[in-house]
């Protein structure tokens, strides 16, 4: 087996991918379209199997100290009335662990740390992949603009519109609308959320939030709704949907600055992939 790879994709997937393949003796690329791998996006929820993941990587220890457990919250109806409870030390009490929350861009961070800044190459983007002609036979090619990459594996980690997907398996009729957007941000500051988890469900939209270590929190709107659907003020629409909700719903959309409003629709690969590797290339992630 060969041991120089090609990592497409510079999100949390291409990011741990690139670790683990390091870690058993890959030399490891990871080429990232963008031209900064900035610190974006929302929170996250990490469980029992995603820490050891991460332990496994070497970056459970930093994730760990940057995240905040949760151990109180549950399901809740929009008036705030209990549906489910949520017991992070009985989690933590069967599986080691209680859930913990931490925002992405310092997931991300922990991440792109544990690599060598020169295994990643930004602002170039994969548009295809090919087998390589002799004397690099039995290599896969990479062209980047002027330059190519050859490499022994692939790892297709461009996301849920992946193009090396459509490459792979150009008769699969790829990501469909999953009939759901979701609108997230992290409020500008410490917000008193009461638990440090929930989710509040109501008629066609979801509503939680993630307490996070330093006293803010992220919070998301999951909405039923056809793509492309957008609002001049994102904030205030959320404010009309949700303002009559229970506490601490309408202090969290009261700390959160308009432009840090992320509004997303939902896409899915509702029809399955027939296999996961083609040859030399394997999607990773969203992209599977």
């Amino acid at each position: 087996m060969g041991h120089r790879a090609v990592v497409v994709g510079g999100g949390i997937g291409g990011l741990a991918a690139a670790i683990g393949l390091r870690r058993t003796g890959w030399e490891v690329t990871v080429v990232e379209r963008a031209p900064v791998l900035a610190d974006a996006g929302a929170g996250i929820s990490l469980h029992a199997n995603g820490l050891r993941a991460l332990d496994a990587l070497g970056v459970g220890a930093p994730v760990r100290e940057a995240a905040r457990p949760q151990y109180t919250g549950g399901t809740r109806t929009p008036a705030g009335r209990l549906l489910a409870r949520m017991d992070g030390a009985a989690l933590e009490r069967e599986l080691g662990t209680p859930i913990v929350g931490i925002p992405r861009s310092a997931l991300h961070r922990a991440l792109r740390e544990a690599l060598p800044a020169a295994t990643l190459l930004t602002g170039e983007e994969v548009r295809a992949v090919e087998d390589a002609p002799e004397p690099e036979g039995g290599q896969v090619r990479v062209p980047l603009g002027d330059t190519v990459l050859y490499a022994d594996l692939v790892v297709a980690a461009d996301g849920v519109g992946s193009r090396l997907r459509r490459q792979l398996f150009p008769h699969h009729p790829g990501p469909v609308h999953s009939g759901s957007a979701v609108v997230r941000a992290i409020t500008d500051g410490p917000v008193d959320t009461g638990t440090d988890f929930e989710l509040t469900w109501g008629g066609g939209a979801e509503f939680g939030h993630i307490a996070f270590a330093d006293g803010r929190a992220e919070w998301h709107a999951v909405l039923t709704a056809p793509p492309g659907v957008r609002h001049r003020d994102t904030l205030a629409a959320m404010r009309h949907r949700f303002g009559s909700w229970h506490d601490p719903i309408p202090r969290l959309l009261d700390a959160t600055r308009p432009e840090a409003v992320l509004h997303h629709d939902i896409a899915e690969l509702a029809t399955p992939l027939p296999r996961f590797t083609v040859g030399r290339v394997a999607p990773l992630g969203d992209a599977a």
